[in-house]
């Protein structure tokens, strides 16, 4: 039950789900998607992260901020200045007010002194996303037969690169919680679940495409680097990143199961990623 479910592909918060991936056919017959991550990279090593991490979010009312849109429709109802001011310092605004932002509200009949106050009291743009990651081992054993898992995320020309080494993860004990999972009526299995959590540095906005992946090599720096095999198994998402927001929290789960015959080793079984935005 639990690797079928993390094998399944989830719509994002966002309304977007697994994008249509390009493939190729290799020499040997086989079908693995084609690689749209650019070729410069930054590698970072997530074991080190800590789940307690997450940021706290915070609101100055019970009400959302309001959007770029949703003022030029007030201000289009015939709402006054005055009061959109009003209501955009105590709820602020996720707009965007770059250059381009303001025009296109200046555009749409928004008076020169709510451009001003979107311009003083709009949300900090984003510049990360903070990550959640999930990684839940079933059964008991040691080691993995592809000891790493990586997901790639593409950032307009930059490709970054995170990476977790399992048997190093899994040898730090006071790292997971255990459970047991009853799900099979004959046989109970110990569930071991570790929660790392940190930030993904993005300069883009707008769509992006994210490789989960597991590999047997220590040392991959980039999508191309993957062997045939691999490239089929990753899997792909995308989603759709704002230029501001109260809250950027993505999540991705990846499960692994004892392997049935090789007892000692650990299989990837799938993985599962979303997005929300607030």
């Amino acid at each position: 039950m639990l690797a079928h479910a993390l094998a399944a592909v989830l719509a994002l918060a966002t309304g977007q789900v697994q994008g249509e991936v390009p493939r190729t056919s290799t020499a040997s017959g086989q079908s693995v998607p084609v690689l749209p991550f650019p070729g410069q990279t930054q590698t970072y090593n997530i074991i080190q992260w800590d789940p307690n991490q997450l940021p706290r979010i915070y609101e100055r009312t019970d009400q959302l901020p309001l959007t770029g849109e949703e003022v030029a429709k007030l201000a289009q109802a015939g709402f006054d200045e005055a009061q959109l001011v009003k209501m955009i310092e105590q709820r602020r605004c996720a707009c965007d007010a770059s250059a381009d932002g303001l025009i296109r509200l200046k555009q749409a009949g928004v008076p020169k002194g709510v451009l001003d106050a979107v311009s003083t009291h709009a949300l900090r743009p984003n510049r990360a996303l903070d990550l959640l990651v999930t990684l839940d081992f079933t059964g008991e054993s040691r080691t993995a037969r592809e000891g790493f898992l990586y997901f790639f995320v593409e950032d307009g020309e930059l490709t970054r690169v995170f990476t977790a080494n399992l048997p190093e993860l899994l040898a730090r004990e006071n790292r997971h919680e255990t459970m047991v999972d009853r799900s099979d009526i004959l046989r109970a299995r110990t569930v071991r679940r570790i929660q790392l959590a940190g930030q993904v540095p993005l300069k883009t906005y707008g769509t992006h495409r994210v490789m989960v992946v597991a590999s047997a090599s220590p040392t991959l720096t980039h999508p191309s680097q993957l062997t045939e095999h691999e490239r089929a198994k990753a899997q792909l998402y995308t989603f759709d990143y704002p230029r501001s927001s109260l809250q950027s929290l993505c999540r991705l789960t990846a499960g692994y199961k004892r392997d049935a015959v090789l007892t000692s080793k650990w299989n990837f079984q799938g993985s599962r990623f979303e997005c929300e935005w607030n």
